[in-house]
């Protein structure tokens, strides 16, 4: 982290009210270069057919013309280029591949942001934050309303110029796959870097400040609340408390624009008292339940959810046999990989 973005971090902590200005202006080169290191240099070219290698090749020339025209003010996004990627469940998922450049751009003002917000964010709040993980919250936003979004970016940002600049993202024009053009009149661009960071601030104060401001203080029994970007898991000790809290959720959500995706809520009784695996829930690939260990103790256990399971070996299954033509030594480093991270994810105490 540059000097400029301790400071930021440091005055967000020390200041909760104040609001910043001139973040516009530390979008200069030096900032630029680091969100370069950032960058995910094997993602998919955007509209424009620029690959990030081709883009490296003139690095220092190209990010001098960026710089001067962020500074003349004269930096206009390119539209986004919407790709669909398949689902487990045999859906398709929208992605928007924003240019090079953009994403560049996306990403300094993403540290700007998290610099700023990561002082705010509550600790059961876990996606897309540095040093948290889906593994510690163990242990797709596309409703997002603009014009609370931009309310709520004010509130920490008095800089016109910079929150122009996010408008700019949100109002840009998408290219589907059948090459038309239209503009989202919500959501953020699933894909662009600044995404991630813009949901996480949307759900603090929908839901993470909500939670632990107005619903906490008025339940009988202990709650808790664990967030991994927009899922998340509501525990109660008393049933009044979470029946309470299942009638208001979609108030609360319908007031910002979102709602609750049906086939993924539930109320469900989950107690060390009750143990067994028809008594579980799913929560990032994980199926959780309680279960007693040989001392006949409950004890809280954590599997691969079926449907992931499943899917995995479907899709493995499909990319071995279109590979079987192959040399082996071709492509089997590859398939190590995705064993490894596979691994990696799920391969957790318990979860044999």
């Amino acid at each position: 982290m540059t000097t400029a973005l301790h400071a930021i971090a440091f005055k967000a902590q020390s200041h909760p009210a104040h609001r910043f200005q001139n973040l516009y202006g530390l979008l200069n080169s030096n900032l630029l270069y680091q969100s370069w290191g950032q960058l995910n240099k094997q993602a998919r070219p955007g509209i424009d057919g620029v690959t990030t290698e081709v883009y490296r090749q003139g690095l220092p020339q190209n990010i001098q013309c960026l710089h001067q025209r962020l500074c003349d003010k004269r930096y206009r996004t390119q539209a986004i280029k919407r790709v669909l990627i398949p689902k487990g469940n045999g859906k398709q998922r929208p992605l928007g591949l924003p240019t090079v450049e953009d994403k560049l751009v996306q990403q300094s003002v993403a540290q700007l942001l998290q610099s700023i917000w990561e002082q705010d964010f509550l600790p059961f709040s876990y996606g897309y934050r540095p040093r948290k993980s889906a593994h510690q919250a163990v242990h797709s936003l596309d409703q997002l309303d603009h014009d609370w979004l931009l309310r709520m970016l004010a509130l920490r940002i008095d800089d016109k110029a910079l929150l122009t600049l996010i408008k700019q993202w949100l109002k840009v024009r998408v290219q589907t796959p059948d090459g038309k053009f239209s503009k989202a009149a919500a959501g953020t661009p699933q894909g662009g870097v600044i995404s991630p960071v813009l949901a996480n601030i949307y759900l603090h104060y929908v839901l993470d400040l909500w939670f632990e401001k107005k619903v906490k203080p008025r339940m009988r029994g202990r709650a808790m609340l664990i967030r991994y970007a927009d899922d998340y898991v509501a525990a109660f000790q008393l049933k009044t408390d979470a029946e309470r809290f299942y009638r208001v959720l979609p108030q609360r959500l319908n007031k910002f624009g979102l709602q609750l995706a049906p086939e993924k809520t539930h109320l469900k009784r989950f107690s060390r008292f009750h143990p067994g695996r028809k008594r579980q829930f799913q929560f990032l690939g994980f199926e959780f339940y309680w279960s007693l260990d040989v001392n006949k103790r409950p004890r809280l256990r954590r599997r691969t959810a079926a449907k992931k399971q499943k899917g995995t070996m479907e899709a493995l299954y499909h990319w071995i046999k279109a590979k079987r033509s192959e040399r082996l030594r071709e492509w089997l480093p590859t398939l190590k990989r995705k064993l490894q991270g596979f691994q990696n994810y799920f391969g957790l105490p318990d979860n044999s």
